[in-house]
């Protein structure tokens, strides 16, 4: 504060001295310019310049005058004569080419008299300068050109004295005027001091009231310090204390008295680091490197004067003093607050370990419950085959609609688990709408007219059928908020109402509504419905069933699809449900294809069955045999891959979870190996619906998966699809890859036709071929246009299903937003090998 108060001082002495020297500049610039007029006005050089113009008439009338006194013919005045001529030239010739006339003979009247008279001199020169006799017989004549010019003499001295007077005048002016301004500048200036003497006088109490105010600052920031929760250290530049606070000495454990004067290092630095601290330390002072001042918050660890280590909060900042530099250090005590974050990471590395332990149970019992039930349906399946009474077909039937509904349930919590780990796939495709709708009524009808409830559905806005969607996720929305509607409601009425709307960006939304006159939701409940586990009616005795976790699936997928779900409902009166997302409205595809082709017709193949599970085994082997494939089997990985050295078959069909070795190693050591079926298609069996697994398989050299449990027409489509010229051992050492994983080519056959199929298909071909053709010209592209390319083709590869080309493409675009220029060319030149493998499977299909 004490600087601050000089610095005031040194500003206010600084102004003062630039005052000071403006007032005498100002003065000295006036008092020169009044001497300057005051010389020019005294100065003689005017009135000898209006003496001669005077003098020039005078000698001009001397000369008229002798020239009048002839005919007295003597040669003295002759002589006279040219005497008095030659002194008017003279004075002309002045007048004419002196530099202090100059000024003269830019005024007009002055310049034409003067060549007036200059030419008259001319006109006589050679009279003046003629022989007597001569002179005199022209006398007349020069009498007549004198009075002729008399005239121009006269106005030639006027002028120029005229002349002198307005310049006399106006220097008169000049010095009045600047006589005016000085007296002008001398009031300003007594009144500019006066200002600055008020001025100076209000400086004047300003610092006293700063001095006063520092003072008290002083005194407040001492106290400050002094209660301080945290510890305030003041060193100074060869690092002794200079203050230690209240709070330093309860941290550190040393009293005030004993801190000070102490170095700080020897005080509270650990040992470890001293050499450090103390190197820091001459190094500022010798080169002024400041690592640690005025770079915030740092952590460091400090010790007590028990010598326990512990850590801190440090913050630094220095000051310039009249004594010299300063530090002051701001610490605080963290050890309870470093003690909270650890055991705040462990809990979260707890509670990921538990999410990861929570996938992992679920993944393992959706493989668990799925195998058992592929057994069941499997199993169903062939007994449906078999003579059966129609009580039987009954128990039959019923047996397997509750095998599915539990496959629903095993879904909708793989659905859940997906969502909330983000990994939730959505998987676009060309949908009807209203054949949707129409079937979910349909479904639904007979339950409703059960329960004496009239259900329909119908367009409030122009029908827009035909949109790209994942149809099953749609329809899994609209069958649970339907099918809620229909449990609900009792003698009453369902009504389902959609539109499709364009927004204010020009995104069309489509939009479902559902109504029922049902029993309705009360209040309480209303803002949980969408809760997982949560029902309107949880009672013992209710009278429908269901989970709960049909609606908390209808709002994740709602949400992935970015819309909302929202619910109105009154309780007595009756419920309705509002579904709102994008849609992306398309152009009815052709006719639809007719169904497969009918399986088990074919040639006879000769296929290996690799499953650990007897019951399944027993169920893919009967399904596979009574299409009229010949089925060896091998009980685990290691059997599978001996078999798949020593014979050729047609086709694979690999599990994945087996003892001994499992299925992805197994597919990798018959790939790697040159055994007879290192070639052979192998078709993943698995009860794993993860997608991101399945894709793994894909990787290890499989070309198809089959989720379990299985259906006898999944299978021999597998095994129609997989087998066209089966029997013919491959030369291409790269293993085959897959065409489509889901949905697969027969999907979208059924979708969009066999002429819709192929023509889809040939545009994709010509599509990556033209890219891939672009890619690999050797013409060099910039990274952002080959990751563009890359993105776009990826995404019509993921369409079409075709994983391993659609990775490829990934990889490609990875590299190339990554700036790898090595990378992607390398896997630019991989692209060709992974669509020879590819291309082969997207040929023409036929239905």
């Amino acid at each position: 504060m004490p600087r601050f108060v000089n610095l005031v001082v040194r500003l206010r002495l600084l102004l003062l001295l630039l005052l000071g020297l403006f007032t005498i500049m100002a003065i000295l610039y006036l008092a020169g310019n009044v001497a300057r007029d005051l010389r020019l006005l005294n100065s003689a050089s005017s009135d000898n310049v209006q003496w001669s113009l005077s003098q020039t008439e005078v000698e001009f009338l001397e000369f008229e005058l002798h020239l009048r006194m002839f005919p007295q013919d003597t040669p003295d005045m002759l002589n006279t004569l040219r005497r008095e001529y030659d002194i008017f030239f003279s004075r002309i010739k002045t007048l004419q080419e002196a530099s202090i006339y100059e000024a003269l003979r830019a005024q007009s009247d002055f310049s034409d008299s003067l060549q007036m008279v200059g030419a008259f001199l001319d006109d006589t020169v050679d009279i003046i300068d003629a022989a007597d006799t001569e002179l005199v017989a022209r006398l007349s004549e020069l009498q007549l050109k004198s009075s002729d010019a008399g005239p121009a003499v006269r106005r030639l001295s006027n002028s120029g004295l005229s002349y002198f007077a307005l310049l006399s005048d106006q220097r008169r002016n000049n010095v009045a005027v600047t006589l005016s301004q000085m007296a002008f500048g001398v009031t300003v200036l007594l009144f500019a001091m006066l200002l600055l003497s008020l001025y100076l006088s209000h400086l004047n109490r300003q610092s006293n009231r700063r001095r006063r105010d520092a003072v008290e600052a002083s005194q407040r920031m001492n106290i400050v310090t002094s209660t301080s929760l945290d510890a305030v250290i003041v060193t100074d530049a060869g690092g002794r204390i200079l203050d230690f606070n209240v709070a330093a000495e309860q941290i550190f454990g040393y009293r005030t008295a004993v801190a000070i004067g102490q170095d700080l290092g020897a005080l509270i630095v650990p040992d470890p680091y001293r050499a450090g601290h103390e190197a820091g330390m001459q190094r500022m002072r010798e080169k002024g490197e400041k690592h640690v001042i005025g770079k915030g918050r740092i952590q460091l660890e400090a010790k007590h004067k028990n010598g326990a280590i512990f850590p801190i909060e440090l913050a630094v900042q220095c000051a310039q003093t009249d004594e010299g530099e300063i530090f002051v250090a701001f610490l605080r005590d963290i050890s309870a607050r470093v003690q909270a974050e650890q055991e705040l990471v462990t809990a979260r590395d707890r509670a990921l370990a538990g999410e990861k332990a929570k996938t992992d149970f679920l993944a393992t019992m959706s493989h668990e419950i799925r195998t058992p039930l592929n057994g069941l349906l499997g199993n169903l399946t062939l007994l449906n085959d078999t003579r059966l009474t129609a009580q039987q077909s009954r128990y039959i039937k019923n047996m397997d609609t509750s095998g599915k509904l539990l496959m629903s349930h095993v879904s909708d919590v793989l659905d859940i688990t997906k969502y909330d780990a983000g990994k939730l796939t959505l998987r676009p495709a060309a949908m009807n709408i209203s054949a949707l709708l129409q079937d979910i009524v349909d479904n639904q009808s007979s339950a409703a007219l059960a329960a004496g409830t009239t259900l329909e559905w119908a367009w409030t806005s122009p029908s827009v059928d035909w949109i790209r969607a994942d149809r099953d996720r749609v329809q899994h929305i609209l069958m649970n908020v339907i099918g809620n509607a229909v449990k609900f409601t009792h003698q009453g009425r369902i009504t389902v109402h959609v539109a499709v709307s364009g927004q204010a960006d020009g995104t069309p939304m489509i939009e479902f509504q559902v109504a029922d006159t049902g029993i309705g939701i009360d209040p309480d409940l209303q803002s949980q419905i969408f809760d997982d586990f949560t029902m309107g009616d949880s009672s013992y005795d209710r009278n429908v069933g269901g989970t709960g976790l049909g609606l908390g699936i209808a709002r994740r997928f709602v949400k992935a699809f970015g819309g909302e779900i929202t619910l109105e409902s009154t309780k007595g009166v009756g419920s309705t449900f509002s579904i709102r997302f994008p849609v992306e409205p398309i152009a009815a595809p052709g006719a639809l294809a007719a169904k497969r082709k009918a399986t088990g017709q074919g040639q006879s193949r000769c296929i290996l069955l690799v499953e650990d599970n007897k019951i399944n085994r027993i169920v893919a082997r009967e399904m596979i045999t009574l299409a009229g494939h010949a089925v060896t089997e091998a009980h685990n990985g290691r059997e599978a891959v001996d078999l798949a050295n020593a014979q050729a078959f047609d086709l694979i069909f690999m599990d994945i979870s087996m003892p001994v070795m499992d299925g992805r190693n197994a597919t990798r050591a018959i790939r790697s190996g040159k055994g007879a079926s290192a070639q052979t298609p192998i078709v993943a069996l698995t009860a794993n619906a993860m997608v991101e697994e399945q894709e793994a398989f894909l990787h290890d050299g499989m070309n198809y998966v089959l989720t379990k449990p299985l259906s006898r027409d999944d299978l021999l489509h597998v095994i129609a699809l997989h087998t066209d010229g089966a029997g013919v051992v491959r030369s291409d050492p790269t293993p085959p890859k897959t065409a489509v994983v889901a949905p697969d080519l027969d999907t979208l056959r059924e979708t969009l036709g066999v002429d819709g199929l192929n023509d889809l298909l040939g545009r994709f071909c010509h599509e990556i071929d033209e890219v891939i053709a672009t890619l690999s010209n050797g013409t060099p592209m910039d990274p952002p246009d080959v990751a563009q390319m890359a993105h776009s083709c990826a995404g019509s590869a993921a369409t079409l299903g075709t994983v391993d080309l659609r990775a490829a493409f990934l990889a490609v675009e990875m590299a190339a937003k990554a700036q790898e220029k090595g990378k992607m060319l390398k896997l630019i030149a991989d692209l060709s090998d992974v669509w020879g493998c590819t291309r082969p499977f997207l040929l023409v299909h036929e239905a």
